[in-house]
């Protein structure tokens, strides 16, 4: 998670929403991504399919079998479905999305309509600084308008 944090910094660092996220398989870190919508002007371009995509190109595969994605905040439903589609084993979060009431992360991870589920944890001690790194960047944001 800590090099999901360091992704988010550098996210924040170039005016992107501080996100990152970070794919680990076999105990080795194979990919890392941070939010670049802004910058490439691409509205799919969010930590999680940065790091994804990324993954499957150093695998020569889109299956991600095995492999963990750390990310600093709940992904919203387009990244939850990309990590569900990747095959991805387990997902590690550190914030709560606090738009989202629902718990659609979860039920798309865990959908019966797909033959593959993804184990969804919050590192509930990343939590305040994950949280805390977006907090800032909005208050900031909302204080130069």
């Amino acid at each position: 998670m800590e090099a999901a944090l360091e992704e988010a910094k550098k996210a924040k660092k170039k005016g992107e929403v501080p996100i990152g996220a970070v794919i680990v398989k076999d105990g080795k870190m194979i990919a890392k991504g941070h939010n670049q919508r802004e910058k490439k002007q691409n509205a799919l371009l969010h930590a999680e399919i940065v790091a994804i995509n990324k993954a499957c190109k150093k695998l020569h595969s889109w299956r991600l079998d095995d492999a963990e994605i750390y990310v600093t905040l709940e992904p919203c439903p387009m990244c939850a479905g990309a990590i569900a589609n990747a095959r991805l084993s387990k997902m590690i979060y550190g914030a709560k999305d606090k738009t989202s009431q629902d718990e659609l992360c979860g039920k798309i991870l865990s959908s019966i309509r797909l033959n593959h589920k993804c184990e969804m944890v919050q590192a509930e001690e990343f939590e305040n600084e994950c949280s805390q790194i977006l907090t800032d960047f909005f208050k900031a944001k909302r204080s130069q308008n």
